[in-house]
């Protein structure tokens, strides 16, 4: 049983590509439960538990980030620096999905902590096909540390 109820936290600003990523988890019953959030301010009150979020408590954060780059308010790439650059939230897995082809985008990234830096699919069956992929690999099969 989950302590907080979400293994999978989207931040993803396109509400199209988060409903298909939504329904590739549940369709595969990949995710008990998929929080999404719409830029990097949310992202970081749920990752540390302020705000709209301080109920939750951040030692239960979700077992994977899936991470847009080009995000309103705060972009993807603080986002990941600062969870990373965090002793509370640096174990939890984030995955960048982004289209950014960018190799410095690529490169800083990974610099910060990405565990994974995957270009969306912009075709349908493909951007589900990958989700479904990420899940099953992130969620199934990857061996997560003991956070104690």
């Amino acid at each position: 049983m989950l302590k907080n109820g979400v293994e999978i936290l989207l931040v993803e600003d396109n509400s199209d590509d988060a409903k298909l990523a939504i329904h590739a988890f549940e369709k595969q019953h990949l995710a008990n439960k998929v929080c999404w959030v719409q830029d990097g301010v949310e992202a970081l009150e749920f990752l540390f538990c302020t705000d709209r979020y301080a109920d939750r408590n951040i030692g239960n954060g979700p077992k994977l980030v899936l991470l847009d780059l080009n995000l309103p308010l705060l972009d993807g790439l603080e986002v990941l620096r600062r969870v990373k650059g965090d002793p509370r939230t640096h174990h939890i897995p984030i995955v960048v999905l982004t289209t950014s082809r960018e190799d410095n985008d690529v490169a800083e990234a990974y610099k910060l902590g990405a565990n994974s830096y995957i270009l969306k699919p912009v075709d349908f069956e493909q951007f589900l096909k990958v989700t479904e992929q990420l899940g099953y690999y992130w969620m199934l099969l990857n061996q997560p540390p003991v956070v104690k």
